[in-house]
């Protein structure tokens, strides 16, 4: 029980980050399922992965009842994201747990210096 608990508290935070900044999977459920409940990196990305098809799903929905998905840059966006997921599933197979752990915090820390010194 303890642990659907976990998992429902990280999910309702994905899903607030998600909607409000277009992250969740990657910034925040990756991290919170290796920490939280012990989740290998690997099984951690994945299972993220899994639950953004319908949080992405329900973004959809919203946003594009406000107007806001633009469909031109959508598809081919799309398109590429897919052909190369496919590739990186798997790139991720043949990584240790240790190296994707060390990838993941690298770009995670490149994304957070570059927003920081960006100006909007």
């Amino acid at each position: 029980m303890k642990v659907i608990l976990i998992a429902l508290g990280i999910g309702l935070f994905a899903g607030v980050m998600a909607g409000l900044c277009g992250v969740g999977g990657g910034i925040v459920m990756v991290p919170a399922f290796v920490f939280f409940l012990g989740m290998e990196q690997k099984a951690a990305v994945a299972t993220s992965m899994a639950v953004i098809v319908p949080t992405s799903l329900m973004a959809i929905a919203r946003f594009s009842q406000a107007g806001l998905v633009q469909w031109n840059i959508f598809w081919p966006t799309a398109i590429g994201a897919v052909l190369t997921a496919w590739l990186a599933t798997g790139w991720l197979r043949k990584l240790s747990n240790e190296q994707l752990t060390k990838i993941f915090a690298v770009l995670m820390i490149a994304v957070g210096i570059t927003m920081l010194i960006k100006k909007s």
